[in-house]
């Protein structure tokens, strides 16, 4: 039996994602290079802002622990220019106010950091069938 793909799981999917004071990068390509994901990091709020209306991008990982990208000010900018876009936070600290503002932001998802990988793929593979109907995250 050959399985039949959908249209959008031959398309090329961005996942653009601020840079990290850890091994962010080496601990996602398990994650996004089997599945031929681009994953595109930016260190500064100016690089984020011009890659996200140059390129398609299908959902950003905001790390609220990194300090040279002003996450919730990014995450304010994004929903002025791309209300629609899924977007997922990672943060050490999750109080109160962080997850009232990412609910007033609609947030696909908040992951506690360590991130525990199985969390995030679940989390990518839930926002993917709901958003794109692809299961290209999906074990």
């Amino acid at each position: 039996m050959v399985a039949m793909r959908n249209e959008t799981e031959s398309e090329e999917f961005n996942i653009l994602s601020s840079k990290a004071d850890w091994a962010w990068p080496e601990a996602i390509s398990s994650i996004f290079r089997p599945r031929g994901v681009n994953l595109l990091l930016v260190g500064k709020t100016d690089d984020f802002l011009n890659v996200i209306r140059h390129r398609r991008i299908h959902a950003t990982i905001l790390d609220m622990d990194y300090q040279e990208v002003a996450s919730l000010t990014m995450l304010r900018i994004i929903r002025m220019n791309f209300p629609a876009m899924p977007c997922i936070l990672l943060s050490s600290k999750t109080p109160e106010l962080l997850l009232g503002k990412a609910l007033q932001l609609e947030v696909f998802s908040v992951i506690n950091k360590p991130v525990d990988m199985a969390i995030l793929l679940a989390q990518l593979n839930r926002l993917f069938i709901k958003r794109y109907n692809s299961h290209i995250f999906a074990d």
